[in-house]
């Protein structure tokens, strides 16, 4: 059995993700220390010179020499070498993705089957969005007694008659009028009933109980949808050798 960038065949999915990062880290890291090299033109140049006097009886120098550091030819195999292991990993990640699939089960109910591992990170990442969008939901004011209006498709309470009143100016006498003084009246408003109003109250939010319900099925799915992720990433991998291909086609001389 043939193995690829030091995992073996036998390698499942979950640990060729776990390998990824640290050999992406490893290839940039080569890839830069390369590319700072080669802008160095003093790590490119060398020098060899020799010195011979004019005559026999003239000054004698030892020869000079600075040898080449950096090969461009060199630095492009030490690059293949690197990046070889980063493609071969992430092609292995890839096409397994693409073949890693379970089923996404709440209760014992099948809700989506066969989900392959992008689609089932897509549904994680929109489930934390919607959990967040449920538990804001508006939730009808539990001072009230709703019920549901057909008619209307709101939640509404039962009629609530209330008096309108009005104010009404009244005198009353403080002190009779007298053949010296005039009578003391203050002025006081009474109010007056002169009508009733009967209000309905109608809300578009939610009952609480809906709520709490929207969120536990959405915490339930996330469960399910990150259960489901982990048996397809417990999924054996087939190992993926194409780095040495792009990079043969690349820098072959």
């Amino acid at each position: 059995m043939r193995c690829a960038v030091t995992v073996c065949r036998v390698a499942k999915l979950n640990q060729i993700i776990a390998v990824e990062k640290g050999v992406k880290a490893k290839a940039q890291q080569e890839l830069t220390a390369a590319q700072h090299d080669l802008q160095k033109p003093a790590l490119l140049s060398g020098i060899s010179r020799t010195y011979q006097p004019k005559d026999e009886e003239g000054e004698q120098l030892p020869p000079e020499s600075t040898r080449v550091q950096v090969q461009a030819e060199g630095a492009l195999r030490a690059t293949a070498d690197a990046l070889t292991r980063l493609f071969d990993v992430t092609a292995t990640k890839d096409w397994a993705n693409c073949e890693a699939r379970a089923d996404v089960t709440v209760e014992g109910r099948v809700v989506v089957a066969a989900v392959p591992v992008p689609y089932l990170l897509f549904l994680e990442k929109q489930l934390t969005d919607l959990h967040g969008f449920v538990r804001k939901l508006p939730v009808l004011d539990a001072a009230e007694s709703w019920t549901l209006d057909p008619s209307t498709d709101a939640w509404k309470t039962e009629p609530v008659r209330t008096i309108r009143t009005r104010k009404v100016p009244r005198n009353h006498v403080k002190a009779e009028a007298t053949e010296n003084h005039p009578a003391q009246v203050e002025v006081y408003y009474e109010d007056v009933p002169v009508g009733y109003w009967t209000t309905v109250k109608f809300s578009g939010a939610l009952p609480a109980r809906r709520v709490n319900e929207l969120l536990s099925r959405v915490e339930k799915l996330q469960q399910a949808v990150k259960f489901a992720r982990e048996e397809a990433n417990g999924a054996e991998v087939t190992d993926q050798r194409v780095g040495d291909a792009v990079l043969g086609y690349l820098f072959s001389s």
